[in-house]
């Protein structure tokens, strides 16, 4: 393998306690606030639309068969991409792309608060897709390499995972707050200040690691990578609006598919390869990244299925809705804040299955639902409960997927785990639209809804159980825990 030769980044000197162990300095604190800052607004582009489509089709003139789009450019985008920057990240510099990328998300946003075509919108969902696929990685590089691996590493990742979940959440709420309140280009026009405010401060705050010799970078492996989880996005996305049977769902499948086989062969091959084959190799990466994509897919799109049911079987309002989604956030922070602590002590593997254990029951329990508002207390609870699994989940992965590894090759191992975060976010609506389609059969009313919610809820539980199970048996009884410092 070529690697580039790099000046290493030194994390930040840790204050060391005699009875508590490290803490963080001061700045350490700093370049964590700023970091986990930009995550969190980032995570909020995800969702912050998702209430509000209708407003935005009634608005642009969209029609409904579209409307998904809105959200399909920006995941695309996002997921397709991330892989690839996060190699770049490597070779260019990740303070430099992280800030470029940030430059992009504020200008993108401030174009899409503009919009007056679909084709505009549309446009600048492209560009804050392409823009979240550089910053995600790129941040969470200079999250690892700030932070040496211990326990330290573990809480930052931990806070690191509980505000991205949380964001995905609050964008949900903040949408429908903002719809209701002001308008739908509020969505976007909130991203501008918090944008400025990032790139202003970064230069200053955060430091950076710059290879000494760049090699050239795998287009090969680049463009197999890229236009493989595009397909693969594209075809999920038309199975759940048109079906798994449609000539174009499967061409996408089959050709995605196709390319992400020929991108295993060509890394094999290549003199300085997007992806290191050892890397992917490695069981920690392998079945670490591979819980952490199950338990994006389940999470996310649970919000999506109880969307419909708040929506169209209780009756609830766009507001109402977001609001409902509140308990979930709180439970993803709980969780989060929880699972660094989970994984210093217990281990990532013992976390994770445990997480995927509480998800999976607290998911099952949402099939017991019914077309009465006083349902909306189990929606509540199940939620909370699941939130806070779901993130001891999120935690083990992060930390599993990027631990043993040499501070220039955390930028492919970050990129690795936000491209399984991203395509599992990006995934998991249209598949579990699929199954919904699929029981409704061309019915209508609260009732059809809900029958094919509830079958969608078993599905997803048995996925996360799945995960769980896989954690527990491929990631190893031998576990080391992490160092103290």
């Amino acid at each position: 393998m070529s690697t580039p030769s790099t000046a290493p980044l030194a994390p930040v000197p840790t204050a060391v306690h005699p009875s508590t162990g490290p803490r963080m300095t001061g700045r350490q604190k700093l370049v964590l606030t700023l970091l986990l800052g930009a995550q969190f607004m980032v995570a909020v582009d995800f969702s912050i639309l998702n209430v509000a489509l209708p407003a935005v089709g009634e608005g642009l003139g969209f029609s409904l068969s579209h409307l998904q789009w809105i959200a399909t450019s920006f995941a695309l985008a996002a997921a397709g991409f991330t892989l690839l920057f996060g190699r770049v990240a490597d070779l260019v510099g990740r303070k430099r792309l992280f800030i470029g990328g940030m430059v992009l998300l504020g200008l993108s946003s401030a174009l899409g608060g503009l919009a007056r075509t679909p084709e505009v919108l549309l446009s600048a969902r492209v560009l804050q897709g392409l823009a979240t696929a550089a910053v995600t990685p790129a941040g969470l590089a200079l999250l690892t390499t700030a932070f040496k691996e211990g326990r330290l590493r573990e809480r930052a990742l931990g806070l690191n995972g509980a505000l991205m979940s949380a964001g995905f959440t609050a964008g949900a709420v903040l949408g429908g707050v903002l719809t209701d309140l002001l308008s739908w280009r509020w969505a976007f026009f909130i991203n501008v200040p918090v944008a400025a405010l990032v790139v202003a401060l970064a230069p200053s705050v955060i430091t950076d690691s710059r290879p000494a010799v760049r090699p050239k970078l795998d287009l090969p492996g680049a463009a197999t990578v890229t236009g493989g989880l595009l397909l693969l996005v594209y075809g999920l996305t038309q199975a759940g609006e048109s079906g798994w049977t449609t000539p174009t769902t499967l061409a996408a499948l089959l050709a995605g598919g196709a390319l992400l086989v020929a991108f295993w062969f060509v890394e094999k091959r290549a003199a300085a390869p997007l992806v290191p084959v050892h890397i992917l190799r490695r069981r920690s990466v392998v079945w670490g990244n591979t819980t952490g994509l199950i338990a994006f897919v389940t999470e996310t799109s649970l919000v999506f299925l109880l969307t419909l049911y708040l929506q169209e079987v209780l009756g609830y309002s766009p507001l109402a809705t977001g609001l409902a989604f509140g308990v979930l956030g709180i439970g993803t922070v709980l969780g989060g804040t929880l699972g660094g602590r989970a994984v210093g002590r217990f281990g990532s593997r013992r976390t994770i299955a445990f997480g995927g254990l509480v998800q999976a029951a607290a998911t099952l329990s949402l099939v017991a639902l019914g077309t009465s508002g006083g349902w909306i207390q189990l929606v509540l609870a199940a939620t909370f409960i699941g939130g806070v699994g779901n993130m001891l989940m999120i935690v083990g992965f992060m930390v599993t997927a990027t631990s043993g590894l040499p501070d220039e090759e955390q930028g492919l191992a970050t990129g690795l785990a936000t491209m399984t975060q991203q395509v599992g976010i990006a995934l998991g609506i249209p598949v579990m639209s699929a199954v919904v389609t699929a029981r409704m059969a061309g019915a209508t009313g609260p009732d059809a809804v809900l029958s094919g919610v509830s079958l969608a809820v078993l599905v997803n539980s048995t996925l996360v159980l799945a995960g769980a199970l896989a954690a527990w048996v491929f990631l190893g009884r031998r576990e080391e825990r992490s160092p103290a410092g």
